[in-house]
């Protein structure tokens, strides 16, 4: 009996061990698969069962001052392969690569990277999607190949303002302007999303109410002061200037002088920001921000309006002109090295006399020099919203000697960005206040509500009203009748000043010889100024090469597009006459260190445009034909396909037009066509 149970007793003390046994491996095998591979094994059921889902939000739209559509986000499908379920990469990369134009060896690099992601093409186009779907539904290649929303920016006008919007990167990150600079703002979001899926990747349970598309109530608009149409106006020009005169490049700023609004910024050569990478880096960028050079005598305007403030002289004050001058043992001479003999300061300032401003600038000394060109805010950043922006370059008016103060008095030795230029004459149109340029007008949500919205900010104030009255009388002269004539508008008073400063070598030694950059700066119309403009040509090539010959005629041509795209009513100013705009007019800039000694004889610029490049107008305008010698019938076709009216007087052929061609006008213009036999 004792045997037997201490047999049983045995036996159950056996069983129990090993039961203990059994459940210690069980809970080191528990803890094991707990522990030590729980993330392992979880994410590999989570790929059994589902899948990863990233979801976007596009990027924001960027519109013009009218709601015009400057860059938008659409969304793209991009083809990914998964390299561990590739069978025969061979075959695969074969019957990829003409669909996503790349080599059967790029494709097979994809797919070597290994993994299980690799993208093969990003952003494709909707029939390159179409054409792979029905690839992988012919050949089965469903479990190595697929797709990811991704969304791509698209410009819808190519070229226009593409050097202030830049471009976006693969990975939706602003490259270059605008979109660099206000990408915290609108880059679209990626979330990431789990999706149970069938065996077909299809959603199941509560994956079904899963978005998985993009969101677009994320993303917010930027909506720019730009205005599409004056912007169409300038690079228009712009690349009628560049067939004429073959320079290095042009920039051209219109700034609203009242608000210090940026209507249009553009540069030539320009890209086209949807295919950026077919361009050259140099093309990307925005001049009208990032360039330094010296202005010359554009900026006799900012030394006159010192000496007038500080009353070192009056428009009437008498100057005897020997022709040239010498300060410090430099020689400072007028363009044409001549005397104009016994002339007024506002003479001085229409023929633009060297010598007459070297003497002011004297009598201002640096300080006073140094100090109103800081007020008119040069060497200081304007703080517009682009990247890439240089201050300029200013003396410590300490270091100046007297040769220095002569020499930037006439825009020379001193450097300056075309924004800060045309913001300083802006300053003169808005009775001597400066205000800080912008170009952005607000950033919207997507629900239509304000994120944020710029104001008008006046920074100082560089001239007293009367000074600047006086000054802009002076400037109005000069466009009148000095070397600005080229920029007058028949029917509108304009104020400017041109100039042609010799280029600074690249070692800083010295000046360029034969190397100049034409300007024009100037606003109108003086009585309400509307705009102010700056043109900018860098090295034109030819006979032809100073401001007020080959810079003024483009920002004439602006001025008088831009007048009546804003409908500005012509003033009661002087009618000049056609024969005097056309007169051989004596520049009267400065450049180089000593002025330029006789310019060429002057060459009326070719008023033909056939030869011009020409741009597709902005979404909503037209641009007007020429319907001149052209018969009723042919003009009502030409008309209707520019989106216009026609409305004919006459028989015959057309023989006047009540727009210009070239104009660009709201389509459904009505135009008056006068017919003659």
């Amino acid at each position: 009996m004792d045997k037997n149970r201490l047999k049983v007793q045995r036996r159950i003390n056996f069983l129990v061990v090993f039961l203990l046994i059994g459940l210690m491996v069980v809970l080191f095998r528990y803890g094991w698969l707990q522990l030590v591979q729980g993330s392992e094994l979880a994410e590999r059921m989570r790929y059994q069962v589902g899948q990863d889902y990233l979801v976007q939000s596009p990027r924001g739209a960027i519109i013009d001052r009218n709601g015009r559509e400057l860059a938008v986000s659409t969304m793209t499908k991009s083809l990914f392969v998964d390299p561990n379920h590739v069978e025969d990469a061979q075959q695969l990369a074969e019957d990829l690569a003409p669909l996503v134009g790349k080599t059967v060896e790029e494709v097979l690099e994809d797919i070597k990277v290994g993994g299980g992601f690799s993208w093969v093409k990003r952003r494709m186009e909707q029939s390159e999607y179409e054409a792979i779907r029905a690839l992988i539904r012919e050949k089965g290649y469903a479990n190595c190949l697929g797709f990811r929303d991704e969304a791509k920016r698209y410009y819808p006008n190519d070229v226009l303002a593409a050097n202030l919007l830049g471009f976006v990167g693969t990975d939706d990150k602003g490259l270059d302007g605008i979109e660099q600079e206000l990408d915290k703002y609108i880059k679209g979001e990626v979330t990431e999303s789990f999706l149970y899926t069938d065996t077909r990747d299809r959603p199941i349970l509560e994956s079904i109410f899963v978005p998985h598309g993009y969101q677009g109530d994320r993303c917010k608009t930027i909506q720019l002061t730009i205005d599409s149409a004056i912007q169409f106006i300038v690079e228009q020009e712009l690349d009628r200037a560049m067939a004429e005169n073959s320079p290095i490049s042009i920039t051209c700023i219109v700034m609203d002088p009242r608000t210090g609004e940026i209507l249009a910024m553009a540069d030539r050569p320009s890209y086209n920001p949807n295919r950026f990478w077919d361009y050259d880096q140099s093309v990307w960028k925005n001049r009208a921000v990032s360039f330094i050079y010296e202005p010359g005598s554009t900026f006799k305007a900012i030394t006159a309006g010192a000496a007038l403030q500080e009353n070192i002289v009056s428009p009437n004050q008498v100057f005897v002109d020997p022709g040239f001058v010498m300060v410090s043992g430099k020689r400072i001479q007028n363009w044409n090295n001549a005397s104009f003999g016994t002339v007024t300061f506002a003479d001085v300032v229409k023929q633009s006399l060297n010598t007459g401003f070297a003497l002011v600038g004297l009598d201002l000394g640096s300080d006073k020099l140094v100090e109103y060109a800081k007020r008119f805010g040069f060497g200081e950043y304007t703080g517009i919203e682009l990247p890439g922006e240089e201050k300029g370059i200013l003396y410590n008016p300490e270091e100046m000697v007297a040769s220095d103060v002569a020499t930037m008095a006439i825009g020379q030795s001193v450097a300056v960005t075309p924004l800060q230029l045309v913001t300083a004459f802006s300053a003169i149109a808005n009775d001597g206040i400066l205000l800080k340029p912008h170009i952005v007008k607000n950033i919207r949500n997507a629900n239509g509500t304000t994120y944020s919205e710029t104001h008008v900010e006046e920074v100082r104030r560089s001239l007293e009203i009367a000074s600047d009255k006086t000054l802009i009388g002076l400037l109005e002269q000069v466009v009148a009748a000095g070397g600005g004539r080229k920029a007058a508008v028949r029917g509108y008073r304009i104020a400017g000043k041109t100039g042609t400063a010799q280029k600074v070598n690249e070692d800083g030694t010295g000046y360029s010889e034969g190397k100049y950059i034409a300007s024009f700066c100037g606003f109108g119309p003086v009585e309400s100024p509307q705009i102010a403009l700056l043109v900018m040509i860098d090295e034109p090539q030819g006979a032809s090469f100073y401001g007020g010959q080959i810079a003024a005629p483009v920002a004439g041509r602006i001025f008088s597009q831009v007048f009546r795209y804003l409908r500005v009513e012509p003033s009661d100013a002087p009618f000049l006459d056609t024969e005097e705009l056309a007169a051989d007019v004596g520049e009267g800039d400065s450049a180089g260190s000593s002025a330029i000694i006789g310019g060429p004889a002057f060459e009326e610029p070719n008023s033909k445009t056939e030869d011009v490049p020409q741009q597709d107008a902005p979404q909503g305008m037209a641009v007007v034909p020429n319907f001149k010698r052209r018969s009723i019938r042919e003009a009502a076709r030409i008309a209707t396909e520019a989106g216009l009216v026609l409305e004919s007087k006459g028989s015959g052929f057309a023989v006047d037009q009540s727009l210009e061609p070239g104009a660009v006008v709201d389509k459904g213009t009505k135009i008056h066509v006068e017919f003659s036999p």
